[in-house]
């Protein structure tokens, strides 16, 4: 049967609020599905948003996290590049629906959880999002206070605020004026970002002592799994709920392998290599390897030459920026989904509000950088993947591409509420969080409930640190609507 044509942005949905915006270089376009006439691009176009964020030298900080799970480096190695592809390829999958829907991810979310259920997955998406630039702005702003205290210039607040308020200020403006400048920004990052940080490294090479890394003792199996979910965790599952964000705007007939393969590796090949740097770097030095969780990026400083100072400050700001830029566009996608009734680009300008107050309490109230974020990666990474398990689940059953009126209209064919996915999502939270531990902080001591009944050794057994909570989210989400949700996709399909 014909798929029905896709509404007209000129042509407001149902529930779908404004799709207008001032005149000019801001995207009109909100959460609305993107008119035929404006679809274009190929798959291939796809891997400079992804690459640029995730090429930041951060990844190079990610080596000495995998190391203190306490694994050696082949083992570091091994089980964070699995992780780190694995969870990409979860990306590209999602990044499918796009190109079949032509709206936002979790607007298409509404197909399995109904058009007011999916409001549970969605708010836990913006927190995640908005989290992550808030994260990746005050890395910004630590790093700029390294940089100029290596130069002399003492460092301090005065530099940290300088590079919060030039981070924040590019972030929130590519936010406003969206698709379009994002995906320009993108690719120049992506080059400039990939020329200085090849530098990086011939200038640091240096400091590695394959002796000493290959000394490192290995860690037993809960050490490795853990290692490689929390890799999974940090990388892709903090992506996979705006992977199809960036594919909406392609043709219906674009490739979905093209699409897959293209979102993969963008946002795999970056931190691959810079892991890899990473885990040789910290393994050569334990000081270097303990002083990278208070200060990741600012710590990597400390190797260069001055002369070298300033380069390596503007591909630490391009680089977190990347990432950044995505995460703001998609948190004010994501809050539209959750109903606010305003232009996409309000949208954004309220997320940058939050982000600002966020970071500036990471860098002036909380002890240290690690913890909080350890804390806030693992516990939002059950119900994402806990969401991404039912996603996935969903678009292999679906047969038709995505009827657009309906997921707007609580009284169409999605329905307001699927009772059984709700159901699930919960089921897989409430387990994925009675598998995972955060002892970095104190107000999240009463996850890992189910680590003592299943007889895993409780919360201080050897398994209390293997984020196993992740997985079986991950699994639950996505058998559990195998098991209810063909009934469910085929009623869906069967009405006109």
């Amino acid at each position: 049967m014909p798929m029905e044509p896709p509404p007209s942005r000129r042509e407001p949905l149902p529930g779908a609020g404004p799709v207008s915006a001032p005149a000019g270089a801001i995207e009109a376009n909100g959460i609305n599905v993107i008119d035929e006439s404006e679809r274009k691009g190929t798959p291939r176009s796809l891997f400079w948003p992804w690459c640029a964020s995730n090429i930041s030298v951060f990844g190079v900080a990610y080596g000495a996290y995998f190391l203190g799970f306490g694994v050696s480096f082949w083992q570091a190695l091994i089980a964070g590049l699995l992780g780190t592809i694995v969870s990409f390829l979860l990306v590209g999958i999602v990044s499918i629906a796009g190109k079949r829907g032509s709206a936002p991810t979790m607007v298409l979310s509404r197909a399995a959880f109904g058009v007011r259920g999916n409001a549970l997955p969605a708010a836990v998406s913006y927190v995640l999002l908005v989290g992550w630039e808030t994260v990746l702005v005050a890395l910004a702003a630590l790093a700029s206070a390294s940089v100029i205290e290596e130069l002399g210039g003492g460092g301090g607040d005065g530099a940290r605020i300088l590079g919060f308020v030039l981070t924040a200020a590019v972030v929130i403006g590519a936010g406003i004026l969206g698709f379009d400048t994002i995906m320009r920004l993108q690719r120049w990052i992506t080059i400039a970002t990939a020329v200085l940080t090849v530098g990086y490294v011939a200038l640091t090479v240096d400091h590695i002592d394959w002796d000493v890394v290959s000394s490192v003792p290995s860690g037993g199996a809960a050490a490795v799994i853990g290692l490689a979910v929390f890799a999974t965790a940090g990388f892709g599952i903090s992506w996979v709920n705006s992977g199809a964000d960036y594919s909406r705007y392609l043709p219906r007939t674009a490739s979905a392998g093209g699409v897959v393969w293209w979102t993969t590796v963008g946002g795999a090949i970056a931190p691959v290599f810079l892991v890899l740097y990473g885990l040789l770097l910290a393994g050569s030095d334990p000081a270097l390897l303990a002083s990278l969780n208070a200060d990741p990026i600012g710590t990597l400083v400390t190797l260069l030459p001055t002369w070298y100072l300033v380069p390596f400050f503007l591909v630490a700001l391009a680089g977190l920026v990347g990432g950044a830029v995505l995460d703001i566009y998609s948190s004010g996608l994501a809050l539209l989904t959750l109903g606010l009734k305003t232009p996409r680009w309000v949208a954004a300008g309220i997320d940058g509000v939050i982000m600002v107050i966020g970071a500036i309490y990471f860098l002036w109230f909380a002890d240290d950088f690690f913890g909080p974020f350890q804390g806030f990666l693992i516990t939002l990474a059950v119900p994402i993947a806990a969401w991404a398990g039912i996603f996935i689940a969903d678009l292999a059953i679906r047969r038709r591409d995505y009827a657009p009126l309906d997921l707007y209209d609580p009284r169409g064919r999605y329905g307001a509420w699927n009772v059984p996915t709700v159901s699930w999502f919960v089921l897989a939270v409430v387990v994925g969080w009675g598998m995972v531990t955060n002892t970095w902080a104190e107000w999240l001591s009463w996850q890992g409930y189910l680590l003592g009944p299943l007889g895993l050794g409780g919360k201080d057994g050897e398994w209390a640190f293997a984020n196993l909570g992740v997985v079986a989210a991950l699994a639950i989400g996505f058998v559990g609507y195998l098991l209810t949700g063909r009934g469910q996709v085929a009623r869906q399909e069967a009405k006109r």
